[in-house]
């Protein structure tokens, strides 16, 4: 195993059980640790980023290039994971079965649509 691949392991390892606990912390209201919690999870993030960067630096790549096209891509992933989040909690947690279905439907659609965003359409 190279050694990049072994840190990034491990750092990736630590900032998703801190990004996971961090979660738990503030979304369980038995343990009664929101603040705690937010900052366990935005820490794990930050580390999971520092943990990406670190991994293309140690493997030589180029920085990544910020343009319209990958903004969209982020935006259009995070409007459908958002949307198909909240068709489950229609159906799971409010019990309105039928409006969970159709906004999660439409959460797929536009997560699929990241496809042809990312690769294009080919003939």
């Amino acid at each position: 195993m190279k050694k990049s691949s072994f840190i990034t392991l491990i750092l990736g390892t630590v900032s998703g059980v801190l990004f996971a606990l961090g979660m738990c912390m503030a979304l369980i209201p038995e343990w009664n640790a929101f603040r705690p919690g937010v900052v366990f999870g935005c820490l794990g993030a930050v580390m999971a980023l520092v943990t990406f960067i670190l991994w293309r630096r140690m493997e030589h790549k180029a920085p990544i290039q910020v343009s319209g096209k990958m903004i969209l891509s982020i935006a259009v992933g995070i409007l459908g994971a958002l949307m198909l989040g909240v068709g489950m909690c229609f159906s799971m947690v409010w019990g309105r079965l039928v409006a969970g279905i159709v906004i999660g439907l439409l959460g797929i659609v536009i997560l699929l649509c990241l496809i042809p965003l990312t690769r294009g359409l080919e003939d």
